[in-house]
């Protein structure tokens, strides 16, 4: 009985992974060796045939099982299904979420072969893509990775993307490609314009702010990222000196928004940060309760931060 089990919350890497494991098993078994089943809305006979029943079109077979945590009937019935998975069937259990309490959870990590598949923080994510370039024949020095991290956001997936685009216009990427060919994430802008604000650089600033304006992102929208890193900044302020991978697990945070921030957390006092969340609710609540210009008082609470 083979059974590998993929699980992690980096999507891309764990898709990727299953790509790779899918694609070399049907080019050494054939098309009709790999075989998917959602295991979340499957019925137990049919999942229960699907790991006992051997193809007399090729003589080994990859179930992929999707999700099946997700099933009442499978959790019920896990170990007698797998336990009776008979030669020449491999199963790849692949589990994005899955609660650890669970029992099923302790089986899967002792008994199968468990890959966990954790988001990468920004120095993990740099070397990523400046080893996916060289994969590539192309180069990126991790200096202007990290500094495409910071410009369009920490999603593996989309940052995949942009250095595909990037190595289409020049194999060496330098960091005016990166700004001649992507647009600046919504989220890392927020995250500059505070920056700006701690640090009172005033016209920087408003111009952040106008920036936003003018892509069309509306004050309740900014009002919601900057209350969200500000939370970012209270994670970091009450985790004391807890390794930020921990913190970001405990938090379901990304790792990358913790360890980028820690720079600005450490300007600040915890007694600030709240201060600089209550004005900010303030604000929020005056904005859905009377008609005050929502730009100006914005503008006039990122000036005195």
């Amino acid at each position: 009985m083979v059974i590998t089990t993929l699980s992690g919350e980096n999507e891309f890497a764990l898709e990727e992974a299953f790509r790779k494991r899918a694609a070399a098993f049907v080019e050494d078994n054939g098309q009709f060796a790999l075989r998917q089943i959602d295991g979340a809305e499957a019925d137990i006979d049919s999942l229960r045939q699907a790991l006992t029943s051997v193809s007399f079109l090729t003589p080994k077979q990859l179930l992929v099982l999707k999700s099946p945590s997700q099933n009442k009937q499978f959790i019920e019935a896990y170990e007698q299904l797998l336990e009776t998975v008979p030669e020449g069937i491999e199963v790849l259990i692949i589990e994005p979420q899955i609660d650890k309490r669970l029992k099923y959870y302790k089986f899967l990590l002792q008994e199968t072969d468990f890959q966990n598949f954790p988001n990468l923080d920004q120095p993990a994510l740099a070397r990523w893509l400046s080893e996916r370039a060289r994969i590539y024949h192309g180069s990126l020095s991790q200096t202007d990775a990290r500094y495409l991290i910071d410009r369009i956001g920490a999603n593996q997936q989309l940052l995949a993307r942009e250095l595909e685009k990037l190595l289409l216009y020049a194999t060496d990427i330098t960091r005016q490609a990166i700004n001649d060919l992507t647009e600046p994430a919504v989220q890392s802008t927020i995250f500059q314009l505070l920056a700006a604000a701690f640090s009172g650089e005033h016209q920087q600033t408003l111009r952040l702010y106008k920036q936003q304006r003018s892509l069309k992102v509306e004050p309740q929208q900014i009002i919601a990222m900057v209350s969200w890193q500000l939370h970012v900044l209270a994670v970091i302020k009450a985790a004391d000196n807890r390794q930020m991978a921990e913190v970001a697990r405990a938090a379901g945070l990304n790792p990358y928004a913790l360890t980028r921030s820690q720079g600005l957390a450490r300007q600040l006092q915890m007694s600030e940060v709240k201060q600089h969340i209550n004005r900010l609710a303030e604000i929020d609540n005056k904005l859905k309760r009377s008609s005050i210009d929502a730009d100006e008082a914005l503008q006039q609470y990122l000036l005195s931060l």
